[in-house]
Parts: structure tokens; sequence; C-alpha cells
């Protein structure tokens, strides 16, 4: 049976820790898929010059944030990793095999800690190569597709909105105008299949300068987007942050 493919926006990493509708909204998702037989994760925290991916038996949990309290650090994720599925991946994409630099980012960790808890599910980390445009993006992940006829879930992990330099760090504050619309355009043209549009210029299309100023959170989705093929969305999750986030969670072929 092909396996799915998920979208979610991770947010805030005190996720983690935390019990609230987004979360068990993740709890509840991981239960409807059941258990894959391993996952490839393409999180926006690992982003930078060229493109690797995890390739060692037991991949460390990376704490990559800072200010946070210190019941966060403790958090440890620890999946095995596949050496295999890395492989499999690397040949697809032409990445490189890392096999001591990275890890499970939260990006990763904080949500499959409420997917699959147990942490029995093989995960592999897919970096993103800053390089390419949201295009080549997108046939990276279209190159992916064949990993779900091997019972592989891909999960890219982002937000669609993202400005953290513009997130209010109070109790549920309203969203932006622009937070709105654009995660609005995104949505429609989702369900409407135009993912081809949807890896053009995001500065042009409706609330996008401020919806996405730096491309390392939207491009998870255009991953997502390119291994769903032709099959339907359902969304897991809707809502927003901060008022500069969507928390947007899409399920694909599920």
């Amino acid at each position: 049976m092909k396996a799915p493919v998920v979208f979610v926006g991770h947010g805030n990493p005190m996720h983690a820790l935390a019990d609230n509708a987004f979360t068990r909204a993740l709890g509840a998702l991981g239960k409807s898929l059941g258990k894959p037989k391993s996952i490839l994760c393409v999180s926006a925290h690992w982003y930078g010059g060229g493109a690797s991916v995890t390739h060692m038996e037991k991949p460390e949990t990376i704490h990559d944030f800072g200010g946070f309290p210190d019941e966060l650090f403790a958090v440890r994720y620890p999946a095995p990793g596949s050496p295999k599925l890395a492989e499999r991946a690397a040949a697809l994409t032409g990445a490189t095999l890392d096999d001591a630099d990275w890890g499970f980012d939260h990006g990763a960790w904080a949500v499959l800690k409420h997917m699959y808890p147990e942490a029995d599910v093989p995960v592999v980390q897919l970096g993103i190569d800053a390089a390419l445009s949201p295009a080549a993006h997108l046939a990276r992940g279209r190159a992916l597709a064949p990993l779900r006829e091997e019972g592989v879930l891909i999960l890219g992990s982002g937000n669609v909105v993202h400005n953290l330099r513009l997130a209010k760090w109070t109790a549920h504050p309203e969203p932006y105008a622009w937070n709105v619309e654009f995660d609005a355009h995104v949505k429609t043209l989702t369900e409407q299949g135009k993912f081809d549009e949807l890896a053009g210029d995001t500065s042009s299309m409706p609330g996008g300068q401020a919806a996405v100023p730096t491309p390392d959170h939207w491009l998870p989705y255009l991953y997502v987007l390119g291994a769903a093929g032709k099959d339907p969305v359902r969304w897991a999750y809707e809502g927003f942050e901060m008022a500069s986030m969507s928390m947007r969670c899409a399920v694909f072929g599920a």
C-alpha cells in the first residue's frame, strides 16, 4: 500500500512539551495513519549550502534553538536511523550522505514526538539546498515519490506562513491579515492541484511578501506537494499562532 505524504506546520518548539489542540491533532494524525515502514523528513531547520541526508544508525537529537527552558533541552527522540533509506533518498535526489554532522532537529522531533511517541519508526532527514529554485524543490519532491510505494511516509515540517520577526508573544493574538490571506491562497491552490503555481514567486502571491520573508519554512511544503502527485488533500489541522504563523497541516493519500 502506498504510504501517505504529510506536511506539519510545527510552529513554536514548546509544542514538544504541550498538550493542546494542535498537539492532540498530531497525536490523532499518527494514530489514523498507522506506523509506516520508515519516515523521510524534510525540515525547515536543515537548510543551507548543498543537501545531505542523515546516514547514521542512531541519529542524535539536536536542540537547534536558544532561550527556552531546560525541560525542552532535555527532550530526546531516540528513533533509529535507516542508512538503507538514506542511500535510496540520496540516489533519487543527488544528496550527499551525512554520517556525523546532523541528526534530528526540532522540526522533526518536536512533531514526531506527538505523532509517534514510542520513537520506534526509523527516521531519516533530508536537507534543503538553499541554492535551488522553488520549482527545483518541487521536482525533488516528485523524485522522492517512489519511496511511498516502498512504505516510506514523506513528512515535510515547516510553516506555510512563518515571519518570526513580526511574531507576537502574547496569548492568542489575532493573526495578521496577510497571514490569513496567504494561508487561504495556499489552501485554495492546493485543493485545486495547482502545485506549479505554488512553486512560483511567493512575493507576488496575496500576502506573500510578509508571509514568506525567507524560504526555509516554506520549502518543505513544496517537497510534500511534489511527492503527493494527484492525491487529494485533507487538512489535519488549520489555525494560526503568534499572529505571524500558519499552523496548517496537510495529508495526501491517506
